[in-house]
């Protein structure tokens, strides 16, 4: 068995947006198949729940755009765009590799419409990083909540993305295979 669990809009009272199961991302192309699962490590499921019960009475909802991301999307993703600023180095291995990151924007509750976060997701750029002032003071607003939000739920963040947390002391579990996931698998 598998330290994967699915994360789904049901159980977890989130939308799921895979960026990287469609061709809406920086490679331009899907890099998962178009119905690829949403996962997580079993230690991190319970945070994630945890940040969008905490959401929830704001107004928000958690989108998520990358969780699980097996060891051959990361070497897909860094053959494409090999940026250490914006992407871990497969050698070293990603956190989202080992099922205990996730990247994530913020929906109005009330509209089902992303808030403005200042720049898209994986926009490799210095306005992507966290407490940049260049951009509005709206998505300055939006982009605190979010990590008032994942930080309060007991997510550790990355300076360089907005978008992306993962759990403290990450390093100590596995990399992990798309085969892990047996006939759930992702990649296409």
């Amino acid at each position: 068995m598998h330290p994967l669990v699915p994360v789904t809009t049901e159980d977890f009272g989130v939308e799921i947006l895979l960026a990287y199961a469609t061709p809406g991302n920086f490679t331009g192309k899907p890099v998962y198949a178009p119905a690829a699962g949403c996962w997580l490590h079993v230690q991190a499921a319970p945070l994630l729940k945890r940040a969008a019960d905490l959401a929830r009475p704001l107004g928000v909802t958690l989108r998520i755009l990358d969780a699980f991301r097996p060891s051959e999307a990361q070497w897909a993703l860094w053959a494409h765009t090999p940026d250490p600023e914006f992407l871990a180095d497969p050698r070293r291995g990603s956190t989202h590799s080992r099922g205990v990151a996730v990247d994530l924007d913020l929906l109005d509750a009330a509209t089902g419409q992303p808030l403005d976060m200042g720049t898209a997701f994986d926009a490799f750029t210095p306005l992507s990083h966290h407490a940049v002032t260049g951009v509005s003071v709206e998505a300055q607003r939006n982009r605190l909540l979010l990590l008032g939000l994942m930080n309060a739920a007991g997510w550790d963040f990355y300076a360089n993305e907005w978008w992306h947390y993962q759990m403290h002391d990450a390093a100590r579990f596995p990399l992990l295979s798309d085969t892990v996931l047996g006939a759930d698998r992702m990649m296409g």
